[in-house]
């Protein structure tokens, strides 16, 4: 039985776009048509995995997943452009990023080919699920975890890798800006442990602050360090940076903070508007006497703060059209949307639709 979740209504396998209200399409799961699964045994690699229709697994009570957390999952976006291609956005680093994860995890995983592979198969299997230019993205959802069952000790007898992927909207839609709580009590991850990859084991530990935060007003939430509760790490699902004159700073990748793929690009993209970027232990004063804060993220993409609470103390940052963030965010989505020439050789062109 499929998961309870709204589905949106399916079309004939020939048009281009499902039956979709894209203006009223929101950031959430919605079920599309097909999805990848691959799966490999304890010794062996990965092979070749199969397109199939979507639907739930058959998992065993006593899973590694389900008794001990042994689960990464990663996120990337489809674009439809103007001009009726698909494309990607340096699928190859979700693929490293995802391997990284996998070792954490004791875990075999997919080469970079076949991640991107499985990638492409399942954007296109659920092409008319894109949406137009300029209404979202096809948002895509590879997991990899340990399926077999296991109690005690290793080895895990079966992993399994899929691909599946819905429409999404914007993730953060208030164009003002975002009002964060920084949370002085519950930390996010912890030294040695696995805030720097996306173990699934990673989020719903907070889903309380979120929770909370959310009930009171905010936006989302930014979590201190767990070693001194005096520097600020990361957002619930996105890096963090701050804008002091020509010089933009963001917390360094030092094993508690997710290596992003939005975070390396905008640094790049930083560095060529001519700023000064550090990598490095960001203190929350430093934070509070910024000009500018923006968050990164693929859901994120750049999105300005417009404030943040401290202590119940409300401290207020530069936002609008004139902002770094929004030049930012113009820039990259131009690449993303294929509006402009991809110097750096970051997008991926999976196929070119008719237009109609």
């Amino acid at each position: 039985m499929a998961p309870s979740a709204p589905s949106l209504p399916t079309s004939v396998s020939d048009e281009k776009y499902a039956n979709v209200k894209w203006e009223e399409l929101g950031f959430g799961f919605y079920r599309t048509d097909n999805m990848y699964v691959a799966k490999c045994k304890h010794g062996e690699s990965f092979q070749e995995g199969n397109i199939v229709p979507y639907a739930d697994f058959q998992i065993s009570p006593c899973s590694a997943v389900l008794n001990y957390g042994q689960g990464l999952y990663e996120g990337l976006k489809a674009y439809r452009t103007e001009d009726g291609r698909i494309m990607l956005f340096r699928p190859d680093q979700n693929a490293l990023r995802l391997q990284s994860g996998a070792h954490r995890l004791c875990m075999p995983y997919p080469s970079v080919d076949q991640f991107v592979s499985a990638v492409k198969q399942v954007v296109l299997a659920n092409k008319k699920w894109i949406p137009p230019p300029g209404r979202g993205t096809l948002y895509i959802r590879p997991i990899l975890f340990g399926s077999g069952p296991i109690l005690g000790s290793l080895p895990v007898p079966e992993y399994t890798f899929t691909v599946f992927a819905c429409p999404v909207g914007r993730f953060h839609k208030d164009n003002a800006g975002l009002n964060l709580k920084i949370e002085d009590k519950f930390r996010r991850a912890f030294s040695s442990g696995t805030g720097g990859v996306k173990s699934i084991t990673n989020y719903s530990p907070v889903w309380i602050t979120l929770a909370e935060a959310k009930a009171q007003g905010f936006s989302d939430v930014l979590f201190l360090d767990a070693a001194t509760g005096k520097n600020v790490e990361e957002l619930f699902a996105s890096n963090v940076f701050i804008v002091k004159g020509n010089v933009v700073s963001t917390p360094e990748i030092s094993g508690t903070i997710l290596p992003g793929v939005t975070r390396k690009s905008i640094i790049e993209l930083t560095r060529d508007f001519g700023y000064k970027v550090e990598e490095r232990v960001v203190p929350v004063e430093d934070l509070l006497d910024a000009e500018e804060v923006f968050c990164t993220g693929t859901a994120a993409i750049v999105t300005t703060i417009a404030s943040v609470t401290f202590k119940d103390k409300k401290t207020g940052f530069k936002t609008g059209d004139k902002t770094l963030a929004a030049k930012l965010f113009a820039t990259l989505t131009d690449i993303q949307m294929g509006r402009v020439e991809d110097k750096k050789g970051w997008t991926v062109e999976i196929d070119r639709c008719p237009q109609g």
